[in-house]
């Protein structure tokens, strides 16, 4: 806490560029020295890092499961829970790649409790500001690539080279002694930037595709995967020979499952193992989470706060069959990529029969100002005030005017913070939340009231 105030006071005392040409290597100094106070963890375990635009925390997760299911100890963090080999808790830091000495911490503590492998999600964000330094990865992960916080990098080509650094450093990372595996890349095969993810010499490639992909002049192993049903209650799909029942929902859950297989079967996992550990994964904390308690209508608590995601989610949510979507969204501050604002207005004004605009996470903007600039979008597509769009800065009393609307048979759709436990103010101020408490209280006053 007392470093978070002490650089919120410097950002406010030197000019910005000046602050930020110094402050990656103010995390690299501090990185090092926390990785060899903890005697440099990372050496004495396998390290799996996920990066991607979409989907790292459910890798992530689908990974740790899949391994536990093969009673495999792990570790693993990540943007909605940590997990150290014994225990496991939702991330409260509204962070995912934690700098300084957290994350160096969290390895040594994974080590001490006997994990085997740790899963390490891993973000451009970090990657900037030298988190993944002093981390010996030995696989990584690539799950796709697409624009999204292109405007804190500086451009998409700025984001993108982010994301390659991670490549270049597991393939500039020394073998360890006691890792039989060679220096992995898993990479989703059917990315239009993959081939860039694949550009690096003397690594094993694992490629995972559901379109038959092929790199004739690269030497890489294939494993292929198909959606083969999807309902309401999971999806069966495909990965090589093997059928896998997953109790999660969403066409792009096979994806997803498949880089968390491709992983089992790069450590060396048998089929059965693969699929044992993937089918007994029941849900992902804020990530397509449904809130149950006994009523005639569906909700759902989701991250999804970008627009290629909220997309995604909506068509995941058609097997559902609603009678209406009830979706209540924000976006957030900081100038985080202001572009995508109107963005997900319009997605939402389209797809939703009521729209919801509340806070998020303001950061240091006016809150109203940016629920304005989502609105502008919903309005585009036709959504009145008052009528089918409502803008309700309290986001507790935007939910529970979704869940008072909702009728038999609705979705109310509630995206932007999943299992996030705060809303980040001016000067970095965290307020507790959960979005799913959230949920829950309201059903709890309605019983009691």
């Amino acid at each position: 806490m007392f470093v978070d105030a002490a650089l919120v006071f410097i950002k406010k005392i030197i000019p910005k560029s000046i602050f930020l040409f110094f402050q990656p290597y103010y995390h690299l100094i501090f990185n090092y020295l926390a990785a060899a106070f903890y005697g440099f963890p990372s050496e004495k375990v396998i390290v799996v890092g996920v990066t991607g635009t979409t989907g790292k925390t459910t890798v992530t997760y689908m990974i740790a499961k899949m391994l536990e299911g093969a009673d495999m100890k792990v570790g693993y963090t990540s943007t909605a829970m940590f997990g150290d080999g014994q225990r496991e808790w939702l991330n409260d830091k509204k962070m995912t790649m934690l700098g300084r000495f957290f994350t160096q911490r969290m390895l040594r503590r994974m080590v001490d409790n006997g994990c085997e492998v740790v899963v390490v999600e891993t973000t451009s964000e970090g990657a900037v500001q030298f988190r993944h330094r002093f981390i010996n990865y030995d696989i990584f992960v690539f799950t796709g690539l697409y624009p999204e916080h292109i405007e804190s990098h500086g451009g998409f080509e700025n984001y993108k080279n982010a994301k390659l650094s991670l490549f270049s450093h597991i393939a500039r990372s020394s073998q360890k002694e006691h890792v039989k595996i060679p220096k992995t890349i898993v990479a989703n095969g059917d990315d239009e930037h993959v081939r860039d993810f694949l550009n690096f010499p003397h690594l094993r490639k694992v490629v995972f595709t559901a379109h038959n992909t092929k790199f004739v002049d690269l030497d890489i192993e294939y494993v292929h995967y198909s959606t083969l049903s999807s309902t309401s209650t999971g999806v069966l799909f495909g990965f090589d020979t093997t059928d896998i029942q997953l109790q999660l929902l969403g066409d792009f859950t096979p994806l997803n499952a498949s880089a968390a297989g491709s992983v089992g079967r790069a450590l060396g996992l048998s089929p059965r193992n693969i699929k044992k550990g993937l089918e007994g994964i029941e849900g992902i904390p804020g990530r397509l989470e449904r809130i149950s308690v006994g009523q005639d209508f569906s909700v759902i608590v989701d991250y999804a706060f970008e627009p290629v995601a909220v997309t995604k989610l909506y068509e995941t949510i058609d097997v559902l069959k609603p009678s209406r979507i009830i979706h209540v969204l924000g976006s957030t501050g900081g100038g985080r990529d202001v572009s995508r604002r109107k963005m997900l207005g319009e997605i939402a004004g389209q797809k939703a029969q009521m729209v919801i605009i509340t806070n998020e996470d303001p950061y240091d903007e006016d809150p109203m100002g940016i629920i304005a600039d989502v609105a502008a979008g919903a309005r585009d597509m036709g959504k009145c005030d008052a009528d089918d769009l409502f803008l309700i800065l309290d986001r507790r009393a935007a939910i529970y005017k979704a869940l008072e609307s909702a009728g038999s048979g609705d979705v109310v759709l509630i995206t932007g913070k999943g299992s996030e436990q705060a809303i980040v103010e001016k000067d970095l101020k965290k307020i507790p939340w959960d979005d799913r408490n959230v949920v829950r209280d309201f059903f709890k006053e309605r019983r009691e009231g």
